[in-house]
């Protein structure tokens, strides 16, 4: 449809914004002089005028939003880039210049918190980047991994300082059946892995400097 608009202006896809409103106040001239010719003529010099309006119009907007997206694209980008050099209080600068907060930007966001230790506003902004685009399934990774690292740290500090000294005087094969039957799993060693990995492998490809 846009290429249509383009070619009823008289100007390429390729024109620069300046050219295609100068193509576009030369039709208006005309069309706006033409439509007060009597008969046919001037019917369709009004019904033209209509015509180049709607079309400039939907023109100057899809460039606008084109721009808008790589400009968000591109502070994506620096934000993970901060991320990944450990740069949290850059990264929340970035964040904080956006107008509009879609799911990546609160996806992004969930990350810096995650990074300050704030796991319940990361997990926050995980829910609100669910509900905004319910399909992505990095979103929904993040979402279970990350409750998965707040139980097992509620349970940790539940957990009386003699109880766990208890536990972990046993045997590994021991203390690894005992998770399974409590249907958790989760030894020390995979809690901490998981934590490094929660956010940045479906879109960061890091693991947060521990490996």
């Amino acid at each position: 449809m846009s290429k249509q608009y383009y070619d009823l202006l008289g100007v390429s896809e390729t024109a620069t914004d300046e050219e295609i409103t100068a193509a576009f106040e030369q039709l208006k001239k005309k069309y706006s002089e033409e439509r007060f010719l009597e008969g046919e003529k001037g019917n369709e010099a009004a019904k033209m005028l209509n015509r180049i309006d709607v079309a400039y119009n939907e023109i100057m907007t899809e460039r606008r939003e084109s721009r808008s997206a790589d400009n968000a694209s591109s502070s994506y980008a620096k934000a993970e880039q901060f991320i990944r050099d450990g740069k949290i209080n850059e990264a929340q600068a970035v964040l904080d210049e956006f107008n509009e907060r879609p799911a990546e930007w609160h996806y992004l966001q969930s990350v810096v918190f995650y990074k300050k230790n704030w796991m319940n506003e990361s997990k926050k902004q995980l829910e609100i980047a669910i509900q905004m685009d319910g399909s992505n399934e990095k979103y929904r990774t993040a979402y279970n991994k990350l409750k998965e690292k707040i139980e097992y740290d509620k349970r940790q500090a539940e957990t009386p300082h003699t109880q766990q000294g208890t536990y972990q005087d046993q045997s590994a094969g021991g203390y690894d059946e005992q998770q399974q039957q409590m249907g958790g799993g989760f030894c020390e060693q995979c809690a901490t892995c998981c934590a490094c990995n929660m956010l940045f492998n479906c879109c960061l490809n890091a693991c947060c400097g521990c490996r």
